[in-house]
Order: C-alpha cells, then structure tokens, then sequence
C-alpha cells in the first residue's frame, strides 16, 4: 500500500449522490475528514441511518466545503444544487480522485462507447490467471473505495464511464485504454466535443512513462489525436491485423465484431505487460460473457435467443447484428439524442424489427424507413407475436435479438432489471411452446 499527499484528509467534505459510488466515498473518509451527505431523492432509510450527516438544500451553501465528491449520475447542470456546484466548480472531485489521492497502484483504466465493462471483465480474468492480485472496479458496479487489504502489489482493472473522467481533476493511469468512441449520453455532454474530450481526460492526465491503447481505425479517436501532443505512448490497435493467437482462440463469443474488437485490445494490453500465451488462450476459450451482453440464452437446432438488454445505442447493437441472419429484433426504451443506424437498407432486410413502449416516433425517425418497424405496447405483446410467427412458418434457424438499442429507465430501474424480466418471459414462451424446439 504506498500512501501519497492527498487534498482529503482532515477537510470539509461533501459527498453529493447517494449511490454506490457515494456510500462507498462516505465509509472510506468517514475517519479521515469531516464528510457531510446530500442527495436529492433522500430515501428514508438512509434518513434514519445517518441523519447527523445528512445536510438540506438551504443549509449547503453555508458551509464552506474544501471539496465535493460528486457521484457520476449527478448532472451538474440539472440537479437541486446546480448554482451551488456551478460557483464552487474548482472544487469538484469524483472517488476515483479520492482513491489515487491514497493510493498509487498500477491501474489500466478502460473506456470507450462500446464494450468497456466486457473488456474489464476479460482483462480482469485474465489477469487472475496469471496470478496477479487484481481487483475489476469502477463503473462496472464495484466501488474502487469500497476494496480492502490493498497491497503495493495490487494492480486495478477499472472502468471507467465519460460521466466519471468527466468531473475527475487528478486521477490518472499507468495504463488508458479507449476502446471506440461513436456518439453517445449528448443529452448529458450537451455535444459531442464535450463526449469526446471526457473520454481522452483518460489521456490527458498520463505522464510520458505511462501507455494508452486505442483503436487505430476511429475516426473520431484520429480527429482527437491529431489535435494536439500526448503524453503517453501511444499504441493503436489495428483489429485488421489478426493477432496469431485469435487464430488458437475457439470460443464462440469472440465471433461478433465487438467482442473480437474487444478481443484485439486484451491480446495487445497481454503483450505489453509479457503475458504467459497459454495460459491466455485458456483463459480465453473458456470465456462465459456477462450477463444480458450478447448473452445466449437459449440454443438448439431451431432458434438462438441472445439477451443484449445493455444495448443503449444502435452502435452496440450493430456490432452483432452484422453477422446475423432471419433476425427477430426487438427495441425499446429511451433512444439516446441524435442516435443513428449505420447499417445498409439491404442489410436491413434480414431482420423483423419490433419496438415496444412510449418512444416507437423516435426509434422510427432514428432509423429513417432503413427497416419495417411493427410497435407493440410490450414486450409480451411483441413475443406473442414472434412465437406467433415461428409456429407458423417454422424457418431452418431463426434468432430472437433482445438489444434494446435505448436506456431502460422508462419501464424499469436499470438494464439488468430489464434482462432478468425478458429471460422470464422467455422461459415462460418456450414452456408454452415446446413443440417448436424438438
């Protein structure tokens, strides 16, 4: 554990959002400095828990605070303390800040629009197999701040969101990876510039001794390159160029375009840091995925259904749809601002395309009648209808593809909620439909 001089300890804190990320700051400063909360949807459990701590809205700008860790899902421009923060913007921190402010492990940091948290988690296994003491943080659910018995040996695979990088002022990585940037969250960036720019923080912060990994072939990774020196190293993955290794490789997962995207990044970062070849293949043969991310959840002769409900954009979607055939797809939910299908009219033509919810006028304008769209109220509705479909006509092979292509908070409380309640519907459709699958 190597302790470094920190901006923390033993000052005026306030930890804005109470989310995993905020919980996590509060336990791990709560000895060290003088924390007080906030939140602006206060539930009444946390109310009775820690109500000495808790601060209203009328008494925050009365305190003078040395620093404000802001939790990631705080929007600065459209929260109850907006003209608070606005005034005091010097002085905004996030927990990956608090972290590196404590500690000065080795870290490969990974973002990207596409594929972060699947390339975090291959990485991480990865890492594991080769018997270092590594640790899978950041925006993939676990907390940096919430990890114990950290060593000096202790190396971090963290993911890292634009909504993290974009209000960090001192993290920085030995390792940056950006995976693909393609445009995404601009309701929350306000453009893309300012997408973009959160994303290369990553870089921005690296000194020369440090490496960053990106995709060679992004157009607006290039733009970004070329607009200024950086300091790291900087190592361009061509997924062009076929690694010798990928040919070894004969997990199935690996076939779509993003995960052998992803692919490309983990046997080039393996590389770098001299990783033993066979125990890397082994690793990655037996590679499950992540649950609802291009996760199959049913197979036989006659159907594959795949859960993709972590698809919040046409982009990820588009990277297994490329190789798809007598497709079944299914949309909905909240498409993000200024979304767009890149893929062919004609391409387009192997696909059925069903959307349910509230949002069917903006996935169709999105699209622009590159495909048939059919709107239904619900999912259930919508594999009524595709059950429908299948016993009728009862095609060689057909692919039911759940990827929403929208954010979920619509109809439920995040991805994973969503793909929990499509895989019941599932199991519930394939009981009642048994005759189809012998």
């Amino acid at each position: 554990m190597i302790k470094n001089k920190n901006i923390f300890l033993e000052k005026k804190i306030l930890i804005y959002g109470l989310g995993k990320s905020g919980i996590a700051s509060y336990k791990f400063l709560d000895n060290k400095a003088k924390v007080y909360l906030f939140d602006d949807n206060l539930t009444k459990k946390f109310r009775n828990r820690s109500n000495q701590r808790l601060k209203n809205i009328q008494s925050i700008p009365k305190i003078k605070f040395d620093c404000i860790i802001i939790s990631p899902g705080i929007d600065v421009l459209k929260c109850k303390l907006s003209k608070f923060l606005k005034k005091n913007k010097s002085k905004i921190y996030t927990d990956l800040d608090v972290f590196y402010s404590f500690y000065k492990n080795k870290s490969i940091t990974i973002t990207g629009t596409n594929g972060k948290s699947t390339t975090a988690k291959i990485l991480y296994e990865v890492l594991l197999d080769q018997n270092y003491d590594c640790r899978l943080v950041g925006n993939i659910g676990n907390p940096l701040l919430c990890e114990k018995k950290i060593t000096k040996n202790t190396i971090f695979v963290v993911e890292a969101s634009s909504y993290q990088l974009d209000y960090s002022q001192l993290y920085t990585s030995k390792y940056s990876v950006i995976l693909n940037i393609s445009p995404d969250h601009i309701e929350r960036h306000r453009n893309l510039k300012n997408y973009v720019s959160a994303k290369f923080k990553l870089l921005n912060s690296q000194s020369s001794k440090s490496i960053a990994f990106v995709k060679k072939n992004d157009v607006l990774i290039n733009k970004k390159l070329n607009s200024k020196k950086y300091n790291p190293k900087i190592i361009k993955v061509d997924l062009k160029k076929a690694h010798k290794i990928i040919k070894l490789i004969k997990n199935k997962y690996f076939l779509s375009a993003g995960n052998l995207e992803n692919l490309s990044f983990i046997l080039k970062i393996s590389e770098k840091l001299n990783l033993n070849s066979k125990i890397l293949i082994k690793t990655l043969n037996r590679f499950k995925g992540l649950k609802y991310r291009q996760q199959i959840i049913y197979e036989n002769k006659n159907l594959v259904i795949i859960n993709d409900s972590k698809s919040t954009s046409f982009a990820s979607s588009e990277n297994l749809l490329k190789n798809l055939k007598n497709v079944y797809w299914i949309l909905g939910g909240i498409p993000k601002k200024g979304d767009q299908l890149n893929l062919s009219k004609k391409h387009c033509k192997n696909f059925k395309t069903f959307i349910f919810g509230n949002n069917y006028k903006e996935f169709k304008k999105n699209i622009k009648n590159k495909i048939t769209l059919k709107h239904f109220k619900s999912l259930k509705d919508i594999l009524d209808e595709i059950f429908f479909d299948l016993n009728d006509k009862k095609l060689k092979k057909n692919i039911i593809f759940f990827s929403p292509a929208g954010a979920s908070f619509d109809s439920f409380k995040n991805f994973e909620d969503r793909g929990k309640y499509f895989n019941q519907l599932i199991k519930k459709f394939l009981n009642a439909n048994q005759q189809l699958f012998i």
